[in-house]
């Protein structure tokens, strides 16, 4: 094993209090024996944040007494909480996000969340409320041993590189099984204010330092690259994300909680559930603005001015 990827080891924390045990080898670890809810106390709120870093995605099992009031409590005492930017928060709520897939249709592709914006969530925090018997897992992508694993040339090419994300993008290759009219109907809700923002590929991470690859299904072009040349470059970075090496894949038990790192992670839901149900509820946390390799920040094109050309 070479130095690089002894660093990428998902060890267990002996030096933790929490009882952590990783799931996959390089991302991913379940936290036993903790209850969440708002009561938490400041010690184990900081030992969450710190797995977090550290592991990427963290998951709690048999969180049943975990309702929306108690979820969006945890929220606050993890950071603060902030709904969805187009999307109508859950009925009852004040700040969660509804996924709930009745007709066999999820959003299956590769993303991080809400990128089209500058100050992009850091973390979401998801629980599972009904889950089908059998299907609608969901993958996350370490994309910061992703960053690493790139070959010299590519890191010296996307170094410095930018990229325009936007919410207004191929929702129907996204809902891949939705009839035509329910992907419309979700893009005029969810792009019903188009954003574009420009970010760096490269971001640093603001608490590890990590070098991480800001990519993923928002991504409309590259700043200075045409359309066609864009894809192509795009289907070359994104296919180092989510080697499988980077990955892992969590089987769903109704009462579980995922917690992700948004700033250092890609994630995809499975959609080969049918017709089953399947019901989850998000809260995400508010990040800041990215810093790329270079220092400079991402920067909002739309809606509050036009966006900028690119070749």
């Amino acid at each position: 094993m070479t130095a690089i990827h002894q660093r990428f080891v998902n060890a267990r924390e002996v030096d933790s209090a929490l009882d952590i045990v990783p799931v996959a080898g390089r991302i991913g670890a379940e936290i036993r024996g903790v209850a969440l809810s708002g009561d938490l106390d400041d010690a184990t709120i900081a030992a969450i944040r710190t797995a977090l870093v550290r592991h990427k995605v963290i998951f709690f099992r048999d969180q049943f007494a975990l309702d929306d009031a108690r979820q969006e409590a945890f929220a606050e005492r993890l950071g603060k909480p902030v709904a969805h930017p187009t999307v109508p928060v859950a009925e009852g709520s004040r700040f969660l996000l509804e996924l709930d897939s009745r007709e066999g249709y999820a959003a299956s592709s590769w993303h991080t969340d809400v990128t089209f914006v500058p100050a992009y969530p850091e973390a979401s925090i998801l629980r599972a409320i009904v889950i089908p018997e059998a299907g609608g897992d969901t993958l996350w992508a370490n994309t910061a041993t992703a960053y690493e694993d790139l070959p010299d040339a590519l890191k010296l090419l996307v170094n410095d590189l930018k990229a325009i994300h936007t919410n207004l993008y191929d929702y129907a290759a996204v809902f891949a099984n939705a009839p035509k009219e329910d992907a419309e109907r979700y893009k005029a809700v969810f792009a019903s204010t188009v954003y574009e923002t420009e970010h760096p590929v490269v971001r640093v991470h603001p608490e590890s330092g990590e070098r991480v690859l800001l990519l993923g299904h928002f991504i409309k072009q590259f700043v200075g690259l045409n359309r066609a040349d864009s894809e192509r470059l795009f289907a070359i970075l994104q296919d180092h994300v989510i080697k499988p090496e980077n990955t892992v894949r969590w089987r769903w038990r109704e009462g579980d909680v995922a917690i992700w790192d948004n700033r250092a992670t890609q994630h995809r839901a499975i959609a080969d559930f049918g017709l089953q149900r399947r019901h989850l509820r998000r809260a995400t946390i508010a990040g800041t603005v990215p810093v790329g390799i270079d220092g400079q920040e991402s920067r909002l094109l739309k809606p509050e001015r036009s966006t900028e050309a690119t070749a």
